[in-house]
């Protein structure tokens, strides 16, 4: 159901099923479609509540309908994700569409740091289907295993997926020790099994700042 027309512009084709994609991410369709604006970004009221907590924005569409509908957001390069019965998290500004047999909501990733005490919050991508996510520039996969852990610098974090433990290190950044880093610096590290997801361009309002 879920290709990539480009690298760029993610297609979709539907015969009478619904897909849930980023609000104003459709830029073109055939056919008979429906257009529904969803509240919050997580299943039921439930979601809703979690994301006015958390002050996380992420506003979805449900489409639907027989035949094809293209979605982009700001030429970001589209990235295919199988998901298998696992949960795969990621960024909500990341999250470009996943098809119907996929839930969405909302998990507390941890603390920021323990001198402000702020919680992090991620976007949860769980069931048997295929979502599509954004980066800025062609993603990378990175392999993580026991032998092998991962540290990323947040602003170049995308999403993960698979059997991992994700902490949170203060202190240093590689933005800080170039000095050009500001505010209560961290690194993501992320340790077990699995894959994470990093894109070649870092977030302005991350690295330390968040």
């Amino acid at each position: 159901m879920f290709r990539l027309q480009s690298s760029k512009v993610l297609a979709v084709d539907m015969t009478g099923d619904a897909v849930k994609a980023k609000n104003g991410s459709m830029v073109a369709y055939d056919g008979e479609m429906a257009f529904k604006k969803l509240s919050g970004g997580g299943e039921g009221i439930r979601g809703m509540v979690t994301r006015r907590l958390t002050g996380e924005q992420m506003t979805l569409m449900e489409v639907k309908g027989r035949g094809t509908c293209w979605f982009a957001d700001r030429a970001s390069e589209i990235n295919l994700v199988s998901i298998q019965g696992d949960k795969l998290y990621v960024e909500s500004s990341n999250l470009l569409a996943t098809d119907s047999g996929l839930r969405t909501g909302t998990e507390f990733t941890g603390l920021r740091g323990a001198s402000q005490g702020n919680g992090l919050f991620t976007t949860t991508v769980e069931g048997h289907g295929q979502a599509a996510i954004m980066s800025d520039g062609p993603a990378v996969v990175l392999r993580v295993s026991a032998q092998y852990p991962l540290t990323v610098d947040p602003g170049a974090y995308v999403a993960h997926q698979g059997n991992l433990r994700q902490s949170f290190q203060s202190g240093v950044t590689f933005r800080t020790l170039l000095g050009e880093g500001g505010g209560e610096a961290f690194q993501m590290r992320f340790e077990g099994d699995g894959l994470v997801y990093v894109q070649p361009s870092e977030r302005n309002t991350i690295a330390g700042d968040v």
